[in-house]
């Protein structure tokens, strides 16, 4: 299993997005990755400034940036002293997605780290923020930072569909939380099960047919953990029928979760754009953190 080499962290300089930093810091800590902070001043909004004061803008651009500087700088300066992480910062300007991109590929950033919400917290979901555009934008594994974090990652759930991007996620939950708890989660409803009860097939013989589907996932499971390298006692499995985005839902608070790491599509890779839809009901939905593993050829 590849450890983290480096991460970036994405920061609009608000209260929310602070989160993502301190996370960003505890992962570095406990993976011994490098660390590289960024903030994008909008040149949208500095053209604007240039076109409202003409000649006298320059010096209010310069104290934007000398702010945004210094802003990033204390941040470093307070966390570094919390967790022994000596993290360099980038400040750039132009388009905010296009300019965190063009970093991540840069530095070959192993994992993004953003705020669930930034400036625009009080919206309230997920769909249209940074968040979500960058989600489908990079191939990068990508964490979403919800909670304050205090600590670091205890127990993560990793729902899988046996999909190419299961095993990714499973390689990429132990990457980023080396010592946590790892749940190995499939939700399964059985091929053509709907079908079976309106051809007036009896509950009985459908239960036999669920049981039998349960025990391939079941088996299936075991050979997903056996080539993640993972030992059967670093790993608990858990198969449930139903819909997927309810039990991953329900399972984050019953098995107790602090993360859940799932790929970008399942077997539908078609389904939504570049983010499937159960993997963006579980971000706008989930209490806890989300970490979305990008394209399975994209390693760390």
């Amino acid at each position: 299993m590849k450890p983290l080499t480096r991460i970036l962290v994405a920061t609009d300089l608000s209260a929310p997005a602070r989160h993502a930093v301190n996370r960003a810091f505890i992962v570095a800590a406990e993976t011994g990755a490098d660390l590289i902070l960024t903030h994008v001043v909008s040149q949208g909004a500095l053209d604007n400034l240039i076109r409202l004061f003409g000649a006298q803008a320059a010096p209010v651009e310069q104290h934007i940036l000398d702010a945004a500087r210094d802003e990033l700088s204390r941040l470093v300066a307070d966390h570094d002293q919390t967790h022994g992480v000596s993290a360099r910062i980038n400040l750039a300007t132009g388009t905010v997605l296009r300019e965190i991109l063009d970093q991540a590929d840069a530095i070959d950033a192993a994992l993004l780290v953003l705020g669930a919400r930034g400036e625009d917290y009080l919206r309230p979901a997920l769909l249209g923020t940074t968040s979500e555009r960058l989600l489908r934008r990079t191939l990068r594994p990508m964490l979403v930072v919800k909670q304050t974090p205090h600590e670091v990652y205890r127990r993560v759930l990793v729902p899988v569909d046996f999909s190419p991007w299961s095993l990714a996620a499973l390689r990429q939950a132990r990457a980023v939380a080396p010592k946590a708890e790892l749940v190995l989660l499939h939700a399964f409803e059985a091929p053509f099960e709907s079908k079976l009860q309106f051809a007036g097939i009896d509950e009985e013989t459908i239960g036999l047919y669920r049981i039998s589907a349960r025990q391939e996932a079941l088996s299936q499971l075991q050979l997903l953990v056996a080539e993640a390298g993972l030992k059967p006692g670093e790993v608990s499995l858990s198969v449930h029928h139903g819909d997927a985005s309810r039990i991953i839902l329900t399972q984050e608070q019953e098995q107790d979760c602090d993360l859940i790491v799932m790929g970008k599509h399942g077997q539908g890779v078609l389904e939504e754009l570049l983010l499937g839809s159960v993997t963006k009901h579980v971000l706008s939905e989930s209490a806890g953190d989300v970490l979305v593993v990008g394209c399975p050829e994209v390693t760390t």
